[in-house]
């Protein structure tokens, strides 16, 4: 019988001949020549991406720029420097901190300081207000230039820590927080983490497939597919960035090369193991490989379809974090795929049998019967598909009401190291200082014409200010607005008046940690009520508007954007891959079925995630973005295993009564899906070796969530579930493959090996 002319069996056809798969392997390897010479790799252009909105319209950010605009200032980021001692601030103490401030306010400075605040000059009852009730800490503001990049803002900071080091004589403990200090210390965060990630997963893959494999062949080969198909996608990312064409970020490029190595890794298994079975039936490797290709192409060109598709929904996302790892994650899948259906199935064609070396398979001269674990686990879930289901959706459901109990925290800070310098200055204000104080709200008062300080303007700000300290979660406001600024001769504070005449600007001080709920939950109720306080005030709204600025009004507005993309993320990447499972089963039934267990797996994870994170290792929250990421991920690449699953189950069911296709499906993809579960879940494991929280309790939700799936919800549950659909779920067509088991493959002896 004819190979059909389906565009897969063309291609299968194509890349498994000796001719056609030499070609493959050239044009992946000019393809890196051409792309290295004309851009490096995406690391000198990436940039981490801030917690802004891409369209830059949030009310925060739009305060900001009309600060920027009423209030414009030569000064760039800002750098806490917190001096802390552990007795007190003696005359002794204060002249190490002033020897600083001297310094910092020189000709010998470094380069970049814009700007200090001079502690050296100030008289001493004014270094007492500085210094902190308890008498152990004081902060002084230091500005560097504006638009500084990451590295010299680094290097700078590492000019004043090493200057406070040698002058300081142990007496006093300097720590650099604020924006500049959590800038720099994302450089030292990051500086060698993609080689820590890269060969710790490289290690920890090769390691894995000895232990499954014994095969030094097959433990190399996958590793080498991944690192070719990683060159040709960090080049094309490289070029792109280089271009403007869109932006790399670096927290996406660390997890993609995560994602590329165990996706092309458990990709290589799939075709592995369905060629080995082929090669007991075929004498031609190419023949083998040829019938291999027909039956895994369109598993994986699904599968890594599901994982492309939850990737461009990303692109429907406002908040930069999650927009920017679109286009990243959306290039790496396109080149994935390529590889796993070209590079692939022709290197292990030009290798042939010898792959398997020391354990060669060969001729059989009968159908070769499943054996082992997942046949006992296929047997038992065909004959008694009730208590595995009920069971299973048991302990899913358990699992997933832990959901509602997390707590997640918008503090930046709370995700780095306890050692870092910038967190432990943190750390230092929040215990010697108001918590509100830590990052004060500016309040901007804008007016669509000059303003005059007059008695009556005056007596309506007056009003206003005061009605401000009557809001939920105010502490205080400055400065205080009095009749004294009244008049032509009125004393006007530094910043308080635009030059322009058309702003004021206020500043007001928290009564909780600028970071909690309570004062996310107060900011977002000041702008709700901003029209009613200017009415009350006696200011006409179509003339006055008021603005919010600083860190804690930005939170107010990530917590927004972080729930209108979840909503939207959510619920598209359910849809586009309840469609694409639809299509891919030929079956709405199964594909309903399949999409639900699997977010039922998903609620789950979060859920005992938090249960292990919680009560057992005692995090107060994880990250806000940790239920985005985990989604797109979980999701996209849980659903690789059940395609392949109900794939082989609906291969089966051509020729078998459905309950025995299912029991049959669990068997022959068991131990290639659970292999491949097992290096998925290992290599996410890797990122648990990084310093920032948010990526080792996001590869920790990862590795939970893909084994959960591996063993319990794709090796039982779903199985299970199938075999209670029963043929209603199932459809006989068995689509574009159609004659390949049967009739395509070359039968027993009908030619002689060719490895």
């Amino acid at each position: 019988m004819k190979m059909s002319k389906h565009p897969l069996q063309k291609l299968a056809r194509a890349v498994s001949s000796r001719k056609g798969a030499i070609t493959v392997i050239v044009v992946w390897l000019l393809a890196i020549v051409l792309l290295s010479g004309i851009a490096p790799g995406s690391k000198p252009y990436a940039t981490s991406s801030g917690e802004g909105s891409i369209h830059e319209d949030t009310p925060s950010a739009i305060a900001q720029q009309i600060m920027n605009e009423q209030f414009p200032s030569k000064d760039g980021l800002t750098a806490l420097l917190v001096f802390h001692t552990t007795d007190s601030f003696t005359a002794q103490n204060r002249t190490v901190v002033s020897d600083i401030s001297q310094w910092l306010a020189s000709d010998r400075k470094p380069e970049h300081v814009a700007s200090v605040l001079p502690f050296h000059q100030l008289p001493k009852q004014v270094q007492d207000q500085m210094i902190s009730s308890d008498g152990t800490t004081l902060i002084i503001n230091a500005a560097l230039d504006k638009n500084l990049p990451s590295d010299q803002v680094y290097d700078t900071l590492k000019q004043i820590r090493d200057y406070a080091d040698e002058h300081s004589g142990g007496r006093v403990q300097l720590e650099i927080t604020g924006p500049a200090g959590i800038a720099a210390d994302t450089i030292t965060l990051f500086k060698n983490a993609d080689f820590v990630l890269m060969f710790a997963t490289i290690g920890l893959i090769l390691v894995i497939l000895i232990v499954i494999y014994r095969s030094p062949l097959l433990a190399v080969i996958p590793l080498l597919i991944s690192g070719i198909v990683y060159q040709a996608t960090d080049r094309f990312l490289g070029l792109a960035a280089k271009n403007g064409w869109f932006v790399v970020d670096k927290q996406a490029l660390s997890i993609m090369m995560i994602l590329l190595f165990a996706v092309l890794t458990d990709y290589c298994l799939f075709v592995l193991a369905r060629f080995r079975e082929e090669l007991k039936k075929n004498g031609s490797k190419y023949d083998a490989m040829r019938a291999a290709l027909s039956q895994v192409a369109e598993p994986i060109l699904f599968s890594g379809g599901t994982v492309l598709v939850a990737m461009l929904t990303l692109f429907a996302t406002v908040f930069k974090p999650y927009h920017h790892f679109a286009p990243v994650f959306s290039v790496a899948m396109v080149v994935i795929l390529l590889g796993g259906l070209t590079l692939i199935p022709a290197l292990f064609a030009l290798l042939g049998r010898n792959v398997f070396w020391p354990f060669v398979p060969k001729l059989l001269d009968e159908a070769v019967k499943p054996t082992g674990m997942w046949t006992r686990i296929g047997s038992f879930v065909s004959r008694k598909p009730g208590v595995p289901a009920t069971a299973l959706l048991l302990l899913l459901v358990l699992g997933s009401l832990n959901v509602f109990s997390m707590n997640y925290s918008y503090n930046l800070m709370k995700s780095f190291p306890e050692d870092i310098s910038s967190r432990r200055g943190f750390e230092l204000l929040e215990q010697s200082f108001p918590p509100g104080q830590l990052a004060p709200v500016s309040v901007i008062l804008q007016s669509n014409k000059d303003i005059n300080l007059d008695a009556a303007f005056t007596e309506k700000l007056v009003r206003l200010t005061d009605l401000l300290k009557q809001e939920e979660g105010v502490q205080s406001v400055s400065p205080a607005v009095t009749s004294q600024l009244t008049g032509s001769n009125a004393v006007v504070p530094r910043n308080f008046l635009a030059e322009s005449k058309r702003a004021i600007k206020l500043q007001i001080t928290l009564q909780n940690n600028p970071y909690d709920a309570s004062s996310l939950d107060a900011v977002s109720q000041w702008r709700e009520n901003s029209e009613k306080l200017l009415r009350e005030a006696g200011f006409d709204p179509g003339a006055i508007t008021l603005h919010y600025a600083g860190q804690t009004a930005d939170q107010v507005d990530v917590r927004a954007m972080n729930q209108r993309d979840t909503i939207v993320s959510f619920t598209l990447i359910s849809l586009f891959i309840g469609v694409m499972l639809a299509f891919q089963a030929r079956s709405v039934v199964i594909a309903f079925t399949m999409l639900t267990t699997m977010l039922l797996s998903y609620t789950a994870t979060l859920g005992i995630g938090w249960l292990l994170f919680h009560y057992v290792l005692g995090f107060e929250s994880i990250s806000y973005r940790m239920p985005v990421y985990s989604f797109v991920f979980l999701i996209a690449l849980g659903v690789d295993y059940n395609i392949m699953l109900v794939s082989r189950i609906r291969e089966e069911a051509r020729k078998r009564e459905w309950k025995e296709a299912v029991s049959r499906g669990v068997a022959m993809t068991g131990g290639v899906i659970s292999s491949a579960g097992i290096i998925l879940a290992a290599t996410f494991c890797v990122l648990i070796t990084q310093p920032l929280q948010e990526l080792y309790l996001f590869g920790a939700i990862m590795a939970i969530g893909i084994l959960m799936d591996t063993f319990l919800v794709r090796g039982m549950l779903l199985p299970a579930l199938l075999i209670w659909i029963g043929r209603r779920g199932s459809d006989r067509s068995v689509g574009p493959f159609s004659g390949v088991a049967g009739n395509e493959t070359l039968s027993a002896g009908s030619s002689k090996p060719n490895a």
